[in-house]
């Protein structure tokens, strides 16, 4: 990959004259230039078949001082989360009257690196340890092993991790991007932030403490002007975009969809998904079963989709109808008013998906995520907007630090929607000025020539209504791309699998289980657990035919169907001796999905005693053991919240 090239912002005052040493490519020379009392150090790299010459400050080089103080921040996100405490960042710096700039990582032309004076990385960590997709060219750069130990060495940066405790690799990405930066010559302004989903706080817990932290190392460093004031916050910030809008329908255009074509050179994506023709939509739950959960079936003839075992199936989700009707209502929209957008700052970008002009109804429908349960920034914004005071002052306390508790308990443990929460502050709601309208609620997504997904439904508005689309009521079509997995399979025929997948998590096991089998590969371990043998025993007739084949051996748990509960690590530990039979001594590989609560803690702890009761290690070697396992991607999680 070629280096990209250099920004546009200009370097110090250097002297011209180069002390000549050794390239170390063999092609032409490194330099070194003294800069302002200290040296610029090069290094001769060959990108496409040309040698470029990297630039850094070394230790003791004289600062640039920059016209208004600014900073820059680069995210990695992949759900939005570490992209939405980027965007506060860059709203906490404007309160400041300082100039920040808000990346993602992939967008920012990594070169730049060596001309910023501080940067803010916020980086979640994905799958097995791995980093967003937005972040992943940039990922490999940073690693490349022949870049200067100097490069960044004039950089004052500090990385925030967003993560979940529930894997292995907790916040591996922040970890290692902070100690890779600090072997490129960076110097830390904190100690890297950690911030957990699993906290009953959310990732807010360890945030909100390290930003404080944050904002007295960079005031110290960046001392806003003098002559400005401090912006308070129930004063709201200008809203990214303008809202123009037309009297009259444009007389060309569309809002229709940018979709994948079937003869289209490239696979179906985000920004241009396939409509799949649902093929069915089946309730799998028993009809007493609190939960409602469907195997769906789409069409992907002709797509161009590819997938394996463990691949991931996005939908662009829409909003009902009724709620676009209720939300238009509660804000005092008319559903039918064409609009265009208009960004009001030069480096703020149009969303890709959404057409121009475009009606509130379209809008609403399929950018808004007004079905999801908000941010605290979505308080925040609320909270500036409001002009009745008693809204406003439980706004404010679910914006501000102190008040995350009550938030939680408010927001987040009823899973409260935007919609919801604009119906229980309809004053604040009436009031919203429609520029912040894509400020308030963000955009979110959600086997031969087909797909099976296995959906559980939730209750209330926040369920995407997939279990009520009906293909037998007339042609479906629901937007939809494939993204690669966590979870990676053996190749050798003969390796066993050990997969435990409670609930919906047994669903990428199955497309596991029916490659490998379809290819000879007959070692497959299945530990299912569920409640019910008779309510939400998912492909119960499906698992019974394998194993009358001998290319399955099932383990179920049913959790209810007896006076003390039995799940997966009870079962587990029950076939303790086969288990490390078929770890230690023939090599299985370990895979486990489903939800994050406690699930995953809880096998961890029934593999450590079988480690030391069949295994016969001490609690150190067995702790040694999984660490070695999960190492060598021989134990693989895929869970969720």
């Amino acid at each position: 990959m070629p280096w990209p090239r250099p920004g546009t912002q200009p370097w110090p005052p250097v002297d011209a004259r180069l002390d000549r040493t050794p390239c170390p490519t063999g092609r032409v020379p490194s330099a070194s230039l003294p800069v302002d009392g200290g040296r610029r150090s090069g290094l001769c790299i060959p990108a496409g078949g040309i040698c470029l010459l990297v630039l850094s400050l070394r230790p003791g080089a004289g600062r640039v001082q920059m016209p208004n103080p600014q900073f820059l921040v680069l995210f990695g996100s992949q759900t939005g989360t570490a992209q939405d405490v980027s965007e506060r960042l860059g709203r906490e710096a404007r309160r400041r009257r300082l100039g920040c700039r808000v990346q993602a990582l992939d967008s920012y032309p990594v070169v730049n690196l060596i001309n910023e004076p501080l940067v803010i990385f916020v980086c979640a960590t994905t799958g097995q340890g791995d980093p967003p997709d937005n972040m992943k060219n940039f990922w490999r750069f940073i690693f490349r092993k022949n870049l200067p130990t100097t490069a960044l060495c004039q950089m004052e940066f500090a990385v925030l991790g967003l993560g979940d405790s529930s894997y292995t690799k907790f916040n591996f990405v922040a970890k290692k991007l902070h100690r890779r930066l600090l072997q490129l010559g960076g110097s830390a302004l904190l100690p890297v932030c950690l911030g957990d989903d699993q906290h009953e706080l959310g990732p807010d817990a360890a945030v909100d403490p390290w930003l404080r932290d944050l904002w007295d190392r960079v005031l110290s460093l960046l001392p806003p002007p003098p002559d400005l004031a401090e912006i308070p916050p129930g004063v709201p910030l200008p809203s990214k975009f303008t809202l123009l809008f037309l009297q009259e329908a444009p007389s060309t255009g569309s809002e229709g969809q940018r979709v994948a074509h079937p003869s289209s050179q490239e696979p179906p994506s985000e920004s241009k998904p396939f409509l799949a023709p649902m093929i069915s939509n089946q309730r799998v739950t028993g009809p007493s079963h609190f939960q409602d959960v469907r195997l769906i079936e789409f069409d992907i003839s002709g797509s161009g989709i590819s997938f394996a075992a463990g691949d991931v199936v996005l939908i662009q989700p829409s909003n009902s109808a009724a709620h676009v009707q209720q939300f238009c209502q509660v804000l005092g929209l008319d559903p039918d008013q064409l609009f265009t957008l208009q960004p009001r700052e030069p480096d703020v970008s149009c969303p890709t998906r959404l057409p121009q002009p475009c009606s509130m109804r379209h809008l609403v429908s399929h950018y808004l995520d007004i079905a999801s349960v908000p941010r605290r920034s979505f308080f925040e914004l609320l909270a500036c907007l409001s002009l009745h005071e008693l809204e406003r002052e439980k706004l404010l306390e679910f914006s501000s630090a102190q008040g995350q508790e009550e938030l939680f308990e408010y927001c987040n443990r009823p899973r409260r929607t935007i919609l919801e929460v604009l119906c229980d502050f309809p004053h604040t709601a009436a009031a919203i000025l429609l520029d912040y309208l894509l400020d308030s609620s963000s955009s979110s997504i959600r086997q031969g020539p087909s797909i099976s997904l296995l959906d559980a439904a939730g209750e209330g508005p926040a369920a995407f209504p997939l279990a009520s689309l009906d293909p037998g009521q007339g042609p479906v079509r629901v937007p939809l791309w494939v993204r690669p997995g966590s979870l990676a399979f053996p190749e050798t025929p003969d390796t066993p699998v050990i997969m435990v997948g409670p609930g919906t998590g047994v669903a990428p096991f199955r497309a596991a289980i029916q490659e490998r089998v379809a290819q000879g590969q007959t070692r497959n371990f299945l530990f299912f657990g569920c409640r019910w043998r008779d309510q939400d025993f998912y492909w119960e007739a499906e698992w019974q035919e394998l194993e009358t084949r001998d290319c399955l051996t099932l383990v179920p748990a049913f959790s209810r169907e007896q006076e003390q509960k039995v799940y997966v690590q009870h079962r587990l530990r029950e076939l303790g001796s086969l288990v490390w039979e078929l770890l230690d001594r023939q090599g299985a590989y370990f895979y486990l999905a489903g939800n994050a609560k406690s699930m995953p803690a809880d096998v961890s702890e029934a593999l450590m005693s079988i480690f030391q009761e069949d295994g016969g290690l001490c609690s150190p070697d067995a702790a040694a053991y999984l660490a070695r396992l999960q190492r060598t991607q021989r134990f693989q999680t895929e869970t969720w919240a």
